[in-house]
């Protein structure tokens, strides 16, 4: 098994709808579509906070980051979905999926976070594979 491939990639984009909620989710079904033609798509969720209609989450599960990845670089998606994406609140969205628990039962993942993730900035790495965080 090779580190990181096996849980997917779980993303998660607020947007503040101010006022436009409902034009935004329509947006963003139209997203969903193209981004499901994509492959590697596993579900995608849209999802409105019950004490502030403004805020809106669109949630999606890819097989993997490279499938992510495959989905975002397609020109449709750059020139449709890319645009309406960076309307996003400025935080973190993409997430290891570490540990799953549905109809099938419990599984965990491995992940792909390097042991020293926190400390090495990028381009300090000198090894072609650090074991991933336990």
């Amino acid at each position: 098994m090779v580190p990181g491939t096996d849980g997917g990639l779980l993303v998660v984009i607020r947007f503040n709808g101010g006022g436009e909620g409902s034009v935004l989710i329509d947006q963003l079904r139209q997203a969903g579509e193209l981004l499901a033609r994509q492959g590697g798509l596993r579900q995608l969720s849209i999802g409105r906070a019950t004490d502030d209609a403004d805020l809106i989450v669109l949630t999606l599960e890819w097989e993997s980051v490279g499938a992510y990845r495959r989905a975002l670089s397609d020109f449709e998606v750059k020139v449709s979905v890319v645009p309406l994406l960076s309307q996003a609140i400025d935080e973190p969205t993409a997430f290891e999926i570490l540990h799953v628990r549905d109809d099938d039962g419990a599984r965990d993942s491995t992940g792909a976070l390097a042991r020293d993730a926190g400390i090495v900035s990028l381009g300090e790495a000198a090894a072609g594979y650090v074991p991933p965080v336990s």
